[in-house]
């Protein structure tokens, strides 16, 4: 049985290395190891199907030292220090040409005591350690393992490189070359690939697979379509592109740009992302960046969250995009936020001040005998229900927290808090 054609057009050198030409391009940092053999502990971060595990065993191959490899899907500790032991041994051997490389695969699904594990022989330089992950690798991998690894980040393949992987699959291949194959279209051939190499190689695969011999091959979108049946959108409701969308999303929602927001949800909403999730970061964009300017967008974020529950999906999806065009385009304020933020700060810095007395409960006479309540004024008592009166601690008398932002909603609470504070008590 014949390997997969990801697999048979996998880059033995840099020479056929498509991609990344920041990391390994002329005088890229990559490329300057392997050509000076002086290669340090790293960390390879991107998406999958960018050429992660290739790249660890082109530099492999190319420097010529031992090269192990670990799955942290199905390694555990036990098989690091089986690892360890052996790289031990090879870094004292008379015969080995430079320290071992151990390659660990999906390094982010590693704990932290199998991450521990690794610290050692990387700091003694007994082994160089090159993980490979789709995970932010600040969130997933332990500071100490960090510290000793420089981060490089890999990124999807450009349409550009596609086209080169396409050309040279058909080209070298030795199915492909023999085959018949016509190229008349690559929108819909791309997109399925989204910048994945090893995607790419599996739908050419496919498309060979399902093509009898006597047939030619001819990529045409709708032929792509057709076989693939619908495009699995590529998002991980665990992982990095989770908080990326999501971010996008609060980004395009705060920067008043609905077509923007609407993209991003259906991104979430093609994921399979939970509504509920994207319900409860409309109800915070309410209060945080759209506020006082229009508090009735806290109202109706508020009923989409309720809506959810009692609509289900998918019709659910038409609630949510009506809240996100609502607060996209309403007029925004972040001065409740910034407010709470700058009382926060305050308290921190200044402890527990105590209330004054007036403003004190006194539910027994030994606190009406100390004062408590004494000279405190009823604000229903007197004309607008409004008396001044000191309601912050001593120290704090006369500070202001809640800076009114230029809107028409805001300007008019302004303007009404400055009359009454112009009142004669």
């Amino acid at each position: 049985m014949r390997p997969p054609l990801a697999e048979r057009m996998r880059p033995t050198s840099l020479d056929n290395y498509i991609g990344q030409k920041h990391l390994v391009g002329p005088g890229a940092v990559i490329r300057r190891m392997i050509e000076t053999g002086r290669i340090n502990s790293f960390i390879l971060w991107g998406p999958p199907g960018v050429g992660k595990t290739t790249l660890a065993r082109i530099i492999a191959e190319q420097t010529n030292v031992p090269f192990h490899t670990l799955s942290a899907v199905t390694s555990g500790v036990k098989d690091v220090r089986e690892v360890l032991e052996r790289c031990t041994a090879e870094s004292r051997s008379l015969f080995t040409k430079g320290r071992p490389i151990l390659f660990i695969d999906e390094i982010h699904r590693f704990n932290k005591s199998q991450q521990d594990s690794l610290l050692g022989a990387v700091e003694k330089g007994i082994v160089t350690l090159i993980g490979a992950t789709t995970e932010n690798p600040s969130f997933e991998v332990i500071r100490p393992l960090l510290s000793r690894s420089q981060v490089y980040v890999l990124k999807s393949l450009e349409k550009e490189d596609l086209h080169t992987l396409l050309e040279r699959a058909i080209k070298e291949d030795k199915v492909l070359s023999s085959r018949d194959i016509k190229v008349e279209e690559t929108t819909a051939l791309f997109r399925y690939a989204g910048g994945d190499a090893r995607k790419l190689l599996n739908i050419l695969d496919l498309l060979e697979q399902s093509t009898p011999e006597h047939e030619s091959i001819v990529i045409t979108d709708e032929t792509v379509t057709d076989r693939l049946q619908e495009n699995p959108a590529a998002y991980d409701r665990s992982g990095e592109m989770h908080y990326d969308i999501i971010s996008a999303f609060i980004k395009s929602v705060r920067g008043s740009d609905p077509d923007a927001a609407i993209y991003w949800l259906a991104r979430m909403v093609a994921g399979g992302e939970d509504p509920k999730f994207i319900a409860r970061r409309l109800v915070i964009l309410a209060s945080e960046d759209i506020g006082l300017a229009n508090p009735n967008a806290l109202l109706l974020a508020n009923a989409t969250f309720d809506a959810l529950a009692k609509i289900g999906w998918p019709e659910g999806r038409i609630i949510l995009a009506e809240c996100t065009i609502y607060l996209a385009t309403s007029p925004k304020s972040n001065s409740a936020y910034l407010a709470i933020d700058k009382a926060l700060a305050e308290v921190r810095n200044s402890g527990n001040l105590p209330v004054p007395l007036h403003l004190r409960n006194a539910p027994t006479s030994l606190m009406k005998d100390l004062g408590y309540g004494t000279e405190y004024k009823y604000a229903h008592d007197y004309h607008g229900h409004f008396v001044k009166q000191q309601y912050l601690p001593d120290t704090l008398h006369g500070h202001s927290f809640w800076r009114p932002c230029p809107n028409p909603s805001e300007q008019k609470l302004a303007e009404r808090m400055a009359a009454l504070r112009q009142q004669k008590e």
